[in-house]
């Protein structure tokens, strides 16, 4: 059994293929070394801040399932490390802009580029990312081009669909699984779909990981919203109830809300009203861990899981499809 890590994310798959584990993990490292190369820049403020996020770390899940995909063909195809940049330069960039529309002062364990310099460049900063991967895109072709494209479209459709918030008369549940679909899985999606695709998968393989990775990204969004609620700092190194402190309304939130539950009724009662203290704080945390709601979240990310198992099964056996099951158990793991 061989354990395969990616920096900053601790164990993330565990292969029992040692040969597979060895393979993705020294691509990472070729993909990281492209990465670093790409954001740089011949002005010299625009290349520390480029590189910011970059050398922060992450979990690389994106760049991990474009490599795991792509030995659906020929791993060692040239353009592969390159659809792995791509995707990871594109989340990248993401990020810069979401922590200006968050006005966050953190990320990653560091100040966000919007603090440390200022909003404008921060969000320069996340254009030249975007600049710098649709050049590298023009480089995997028309259809890559194309792909991409689409992502990106659906990226900021989803940002917009949350930043708008639910229609009149729509689920709120169904909303926010939508906006889910469209601002993380739709890019989990793509590079699993451009790992397979550059390396010549079987058409119909490119397709099924694809889905694979619309589905896992969906159960890996849910799992942050459940460890949200669920993590101690001293063992995640993470805050708790980040999210129910800035009115972020994830799944269990949203399904406490959904709720008429007598049981639920202070609950309820706090998170319309805010939290404007850690008092407050403090006791919402504690009552929403405690709500049904938590088993009913967990449900649903089983329900994900499940499927993305169940998408898995329809590639070739093999090492591959192993992995992603692995993947998908460490999904399921990681909310205890």
């Amino acid at each position: 059994m061989a354990v395969l890590r990616v920096r900053g994310s601790g164990t993330v798959l565990e292969a029992a293929d040692p040969a597979l584990a060895a393979a993705v993990q020294e691509g990472l490292g070729v993909v990281e070394e492209r990465l670093r190369d790409v954001v740089r820049s011949a002005h010299p403020m625009l290349d520390v801040t480029a590189g910011h996020l970059a050398e922060a770390g992450g979990k690389r899940v994106r760049p991990l399932l474009a490599l795991l995909a792509a030995r659906l063909g020929d791993p060692h195809a040239p353009q592969v490390v390159d659809a792995a940049v791509v995707v990871e330069l594109t989340h990248l960039a993401t990020l810069y802009h979401d922590d200006v529309m968050d006005e966050a002062a953190v990320r990653r364990g560091a100040p966000s580029a919007n603090a440390r310099w200022s909003n404008t460049v921060a969000i320069l900063t996340g254009d030249f990312l975007f600049a710098r991967a649709s050049d590298l895109t023009a480089g995997l072709g028309t259809e890559a081009t194309r792909i991409q494209s689409r992502t990106f479209a659906r990226l900021v459709e989803g940002q917009i669909s949350e930043t708008a918030g639910p229609a009149e008369g729509q689920d709120p549940v169904e909303h926010h699984l939508q906006v889910i679909a469209d601002k993380t899985a739709s890019l989990i999606a793509t590079s699993a779909r451009l790992g397979a695709m550059t390396a010549g998968a079987a058409p119909a393989d490119v397709e099924r990981v694809a889905r694979f990775g619309e589905v896992f990204g969906t159960a890996f969004q849910l799992s942050d919203d459940l460890i949200d609620v669920l993590s101690e700092t001293e063992k995640s190194g993470k805050t708790p109830g980040t999210d129910l402190r800035e009115g972020i309304r994830t799944l269990p939130v949203l399904l406490v809300l959904a709720g008429d539950d007598p049981g639920g009724a202070r609950l309820r009662e706090l998170l319309q009203g805010g939290l404007p203290d850690d008092a407050l704080h403090a006791e919402a945390l504690a009552l929403l861990r405690a709500h049904p709601a938590m088993d009913a979240a967990r449900a649903r990310l089983q329900g994900y899981v499940d499927e993305a198992r169940a998408v898995a099964d329809d590639l070739p056996a093999g090492p591959v499809r192993e992995a992603l099951h692995a993947l998908t158990d460490f999904v399921l793991a990681r909310t205890g």
